[in-house]
């Protein structure tokens, strides 16, 4: 009975495997296809464990951070306080690349400057064991970690540190402790111009370097290498100024609240190119002057001439000064290019009023003459009738053209013919208008004058004016 019961679950157990296995295979042992199931998954999670994106993952950045910070021993120390502290102060050494000048303004008086500022100082608590006594460079996720100078910028209105593509800092470690801190910036500062001069001046600006919260008892700054801690780039250029010289000092800074500070300066001195302003202000304004001198060669009595010639140059000299002021802050003192326009100005307007007056005194002498031949006419008609031709002519000239005034230095005036229609009729006796007798009257000596004084006095101007300021 018991053999039965043994041969008939041996059958089933056949039947089973018969019908689940496919035609054309051999079965196969249980143990055999549990194996094959084993490596099976043993096989995907050795894909899994080798594939790229475990390798990225978060936690091996996160184990190597770990390991340079156990290396230098951070979660040891106090990184809030400063270096040695209660003993000396801390040395600082400071030099600076400058990467460029980017640009100058006069109305803000500020300039904008790209740097890269590195402090040198030692910090035993970051010393590490290295056999080859290799740095360990880092970015700008350890700096907020440890202790770093607090340097800011006085009288800086606006600076950043870049930031593309990675903020811009760095910052090495040797073994011994000693530490570099490297970042490049961008600031703007105040630069306070003298503008007198302009636009003929030399400015000297400065970017001044100081600690924030620590005394000269606590951190001494200095430059590294004296002068030679400040190197700018060649290719540095500016379209108004040529760059004369870097310098770099340094001085105390006292502060009533606080104490006294180490500070440091980098001075630039600029002069600025004058070939910009010549073209574009002094040329026209002495063409403008000169072509007010015209005037001076045209009739007197060419009024539609000489009266728009005058208004015109007056007009374009007051646009002139109006756009270079626009140009300018509003100081309270002359600056040297107001000086040269405001000069041309008046030389410009003198040349408007020149021919008012010849225009004001050409009228009184025309008034003068018609009087004049109204009396004659009376009374050489009525006292010498046939005579009035001869004793017009025989008068002394001078009387009627030049006001009584003699002739000067052998200079011969100019003058004009004024014909006097008188004349005596044969049979009636009456006074005539047929006869003609001649007379001069001077072309008026303002205008001659004029023609040597104005040009004289402004070239004597010009030898003065660039002579000082040049």
């Amino acid at each position: 009975m018991h053999t039965d019961v043994v041969l008939i679950n041996l059958l089933w157990m056949l039947g089973v495997s018969g019908l689940t296995r496919p035609r054309g295979q051999t079965p196969q042992p249980y143990g055999h296809c549990r194996s094959k199931r084993e490596m099976s998954l043993m096989q995907g999670s050795g894909r899994k464990i080798g594939s790229p994106i475990f390798k990225r993952s978060p936690d091996m950045t996160k184990a190597g951070a770990k390991k340079s910070e156990q290396l230098l021993r951070i979660d040891d120390h106090d990184f809030t306080m400063r270096p040695g502290f209660g003993g000396p102060a801390v040395p600082v050494g400071v030099d600076v690349q400058v990467e460029s000048l980017d640009a100058i303004s006069e109305v803000d008086m500020d300039f904008t400057m790209t740097l890269y500022l590195r402090h040198y100082w030692k910090d035993e608590r970051l010393s590490f064991r290295s056999n080859k006594n290799q740095s360990m460079t880092f970015d700008g996720r350890l700096v907020k970690k440890i202790w770093v100078p607090d340097m800011f910028f006085v009288h800086s209105k606006k600076s950043f540190t870049h930031d593309t593509t990675t903020e811009n800092v760095m910052l090495r470690v040797y073994p011994d402790g000693k530490v570099l801190y490297s970042l490049r910036v961008t600031v703007t500062s105040m630069c306070s111009m003298d503008l007198s001069r302009f636009p003929l001046d030399t400015q000297t600006c400065s970017l001044e370097i100081e600690s924030y919260a620590y005394t000269d008892d606590d951190l001494m700054l200095y430059w590294k290498e004296g002068n030679r801690s400040l190197n700018t780039d060649e290719r540095i250029s500016l379209s108004q100024f040529l760059i004369q010289e870097f310098h770099t000092t340094s001085r105390l800074a006292f502060y009533s609240s606080t104490g006294w500070y180490n500070r440091l300066y980098i001075n630039f001195t600029l002069r600025r190119h004058i070939f910009f302003f010549l073209l574009q202000t002094y040329f026209p304004a002495t063409l403008m002057v000169m072509l007010s001198w015209v005037s001076f060669w045209i009739d007197r009595r060419a009024v539609p001439a000489r009266v728009p010639l005058g208004i015109t140059t007056v007009l374009t000299m007051s646009t002139i000064i109006t756009g270079v002021n626009a140009s300018m802050p509003r100081v309270s003192y002359i600056k040297a290019v107001d000086i040269y326009l405001w000069v041309s100005f008046v030389f410009v307007f003198l040349s408007v009023i020149e021919y008012a007056a010849v225009n004001y005194l050409s009228t009184l002498q025309e008034r003068k003459e018609r009087k004049l031949r109204e009396r004659l006419l009376c009374t050489c008609g009525m006292n010498h009738p046939g005579m009035m031709s001869v004793s017009y002519s025989e008068m002394d000239v001078n009387n009627t053209g030049n006001y009584g005034m003699p002739e000067q230095n052998g200079v011969k005036r100019e003058r004009m013919l004024v014909q006097l229609a008188m004349g005596t009729d044969q049979v009636t006796g009456h006074v005539a208008s047929g006869g003609y007798s001649d007379s001069w009257i001077d072309t008026h000596v303002i205008d001659k004058y004029s023609r040597v004084l104005f040009p004289g006095s402004y070239i004597l101007f010009n030898i003065i004016y660039w002579s000082i300021y040049s």
